[in-house]
């Protein structure tokens, strides 16, 4: 078996080290600069064509935390954290973010646009509007599963194409820079939790987030105590979920 290098054991001592911590320590403050520097880590996830559609919201003061405290339902990982982070989706600003995205590639662009630079201009000018783009009762999205089926009969065609599987995309990525997040706090000595047990439309209009925006989790931040950890490490038997083919 070839050996580890040491950037895979310092990353395997980080990833075995990670548990979902639901008891923080009340006298041990959290350093600003390690959830900072994690929060800018987080932003270097890979997400679904590099729109970013997330936001993350940190809070820290005492009124704040007891409030979200209890839109978290009084989870103990909630009361006695130290700061939480809200990651939110934001897949209604896909336009704005497309029009970024693509506004900066062109800084780089030669003089004459080549090949490269028309595929990305086709990419970000009018495949992401024919994905992203939607009505209220998403009949652009019937339309584009139907498309997607009539195609997919001749050759590989992808068939997740309608809002709600747009909206799916855009939690995956969130979901991605929510594990660099908590990754991150591991690394630097902290531990985290992610939750999914709260009332997401007071947590929005906390945050005064408009209605499309989407709370995809709220992680709890802290130096975890010992009984902090409810139980020992338990994963279904690799042979169950891995396969080679």
């Amino acid at each position: 078996m070839e050996v580890m290098t040491d950037k895979a054991q310092i990353f395997d001592e980080i990833v075995q080290a990670r548990r979902s911590v639901r008891l923080y320590e009340s006298d041990v403050p959290v350093e600003e600069d390690a959830v900072q520097r994690s929060l800018d880590r987080a932003l270097l996830s890979p997400n679904s064509s590099n729109l970013q559609l997330w936001e993350f919201y940190r809070v820290k003061s005492d009124d704040k935390l007891k409030e979200l405290a209890d839109y978290c339902l009084g989870q103990r990982a909630a009361r006695t954290a130290k700061e939480m982070v809200v990651v939110v989706a934001r897949k209604d600003k896909w336009k704005e973010r497309a029009k970024f995205v693509l506004d900066e590639s062109k800084k780089d662009f030669p003089a004459t646009p080549g090949k490269k630079e028309q595929l990305m201009l086709d990419y970000y000018g009018k495949v992401i509007p024919t994905l992203y783009m939607s009505d209220p009762l998403d009949v652009f999205g019937i339309a584009k599963k139907m498309l997607a089926f009539g195609a997919g009969i001749f050759r590989p065609t992808p068939r997740e194409v309608d809002a709600s599987d747009m909206r799916v995309v855009v939690h995956k990525s969130a979901a991605l820079a929510a594990q660099t997040f908590m990754l991150s706090m591991q690394a630097e000595g902290y531990d985290t939790c992610p939750m999914e047990g709260f009332d997401s439309a007071r947590v929005k209009k906390m945050l005064n987030l408009p209605s499309a925006a989407e709370i995809n989790m709220i992680i709890s931040l802290g130096k975890g105590k010992p009984e902090g950890i409810y139980n020992k490490r338990l994963r279904v038997p690799k042979e169950q979920v891995v396969f080679e083919v």
